[in-house]
């Protein structure tokens, strides 16, 4: 009888473990701002379906907003990374400010693309966060090559993109890791010298900051080399990856 109560009782608990329903964490989301309060480009409802089509990739869900509203710290912790693209000049007040600090010194991830880096001159823990302030452009859009590196060290095949090619107003090397340059000596116009990062990642305050200075046009976002810069960016901004 003791055996036959023990192997119904088993019985019965391998039933409700089959039947017990299990519940699929949600995906990390993605909010993509575009706000602009200077320049606009052209290329921003491209970058946008860029990036909602690379977050579904990645099991990842992404939201587009040019509300600055929405950068409170309640509805920030709804998200694991916030895009900014192509964003310009003073787009967040100081409350929607330090919403974005907490987001960060909270562990979420900041990816930038191209003028993120010519938005909030004013905000000095932004200018840490992006790794350096735009200064100026060549005129024109320009041909050049993108060598990628690891360690300061190149590591792949260069690859050509003809884009809006940013000088930036210091060489952020010495605070970030440096994963790809362009070759000046190709283009006229170029400020930096032999050393002209382009995109780069660091851990910061906490939290995950990735940029890339390319993005201008909206051609580029059919490259397969830009493609798969983003692509890593966002994995890493998102602590998918451990390297960036």
């Amino acid at each position: 009888m003791n055996l036959f109560r023990i192997l119904s009782t088993g019985l019965l608990a391998a039933l409700l473990m089959a039947v017990t329903p299990t519940f699929a964490a949600p995906p990390d989301r993605v909010l993509v701002f575009t706000k602009t309060a200077g320049f606009r480009h052209d290329a921003i409802p491209t970058a946008v379906a860029t990036l909602k089509a690379l977050a579904a990739d990645a099991g990842m869900v992404a939201d587009h907003t040019e509300d600055a509203q929405a950068f409170t710290a309640a509805n920030l912790a709804r998200y694991r990374v916030v895009v900014f693209a192509s964003t310009t000049g003073d787009v967040l007040d100081n409350r929607q400010q330090a919403a974005m600090e907490t987001f960060v010194r909270n562990g979420g991830g900041f990816l930038g693309i191209h003028a993120a880096a010519d938005t909030e001159y004013d905000w000095p823990w932004y200018g840490q966060l992006v790794g350096a302030y735009f200064k100026n452009h060549p005129p024109g859009l320009q041909s050049t090559h993108v060598q990628p590196e690891r360690d300061a060290t190149p590591a792949g095949e260069r690859w050509t993109v003809t884009d809006e090619l940013y000088n930036y107003r210091a060489n952020p090397r010495p605070q970030v890791r440096v994963i790809a340059t362009v070759d000046e000596r190709e283009y006229a116009g170029g400020e930096m010298g032999v050393d002209h990062p382009i995109a780069w990642c660091h851990a910061f305050d906490g939290g995950r900051s990735w940029y890339t200075g390319l993005g201008h046009e909206a051609t580029v976002y059919d490259d397969a080399n830009f493609i798969a810069q983003l692509r890593r960016g966002l994995a890493y901004a998102a602590g998918h990856a451990d390297g960036c």
